[in-house]
């Protein structure tokens, strides 16, 4: 079972051929290869990573996301698999809040309105303009800095060092980024306040929201 993009420590992505190896490995000796979809599922795509990467796990755990606003956890594959779940199989999976209507309700209702509101590409592009944004500014002020972005999904991380593993994570500079927050929140732009979460963009966001933010980034990183 593999985090497909790490997103609890930043956000961090695997090597180039790193995904495909493990499949290739799990194949190769008849293992599960599982995917943690929880923090990209709907997120980073309509399929999430796996439609990214072309690479298709066994199975897929997913989480809040999928139910517009109210707590729920799912998970699913491939048929040989999940056909030994009960009723059809002899694995008994089963729980008090397993299947809540309203969670289903309110879950199918976004993914509806994604759909009708072409949601993913809209994601793609406010992503695509946060992302020119604040590459030129950190720029223009001459900071070390790593913004890595996928889809609606980003983090920053104030080190000159490539964001690979959780060792070169701990190399950002946290008090730059406790300036920084502390100076964006003051301005009215509420950003994950650790170094080390993700940030997420929604439909409810749009090009005044995305100006709105820049504007913001570069006085606080006046501050730092």
């Amino acid at each position: 079972i593999v985090e497909s993009y790490p997103a609890n420590a930043g956000l961090i992505f695997p090597r180039e051929g790193y995904l495909q190896g493990l499949r290739d490995v799990t194949e190769k000796y008849g293992s599960l290869f599982i995917f943690d979809e929880v923090m990209t599922g709907f997120r980073v795509a309509k399929g999430g990573v796996q439609e990214l990467e072309g690479i298709t796990p066994d199975l897929t755990a997913m989480g809040k996301v999928i139910g517009g606003g109210l707590p729920v956890g799912a998970f699913g594959g491939k048929a040989e698999i999940m056909d030994y779940l009960a009723p059809d199989g002899p694995v008994y999976q089963a729980g008090t809040l397993s299947g809540n209507p309203l969670a289903m309700a309110a879950g199918l209702a976004q993914l509806r309105e994604m759909e009708k509101l072409d949601g993913y590409s809209r994601l793609e592009q406010l992503g695509a303009r946060l992302e020119q944004g604040v590459r030129g500014l950190l720029k223009e002020k001459g900071l070390d800095y790593q913004f890595n972005r996928v889809g609606s999904m980003f983090c920053l991380f104030f080190t000159d060092e490539e964001i690979i593993n959780l060792d070169s994570v701990m190399t950002a500079n946290t008090a730059a980024f406790r300036k920084f927050f502390t100076s964006m929140l003051e301005q009215g732009v509420y950003m994950a306040p650790s170094p080390y979460e993700t940030g997420f963009i929604s439909v409810a966001h749009g090009d005044m929201e995305m100006d709105a933010t820049l504007d913001a980034m570069a006085n606080a990183l006046d501050v730092i």
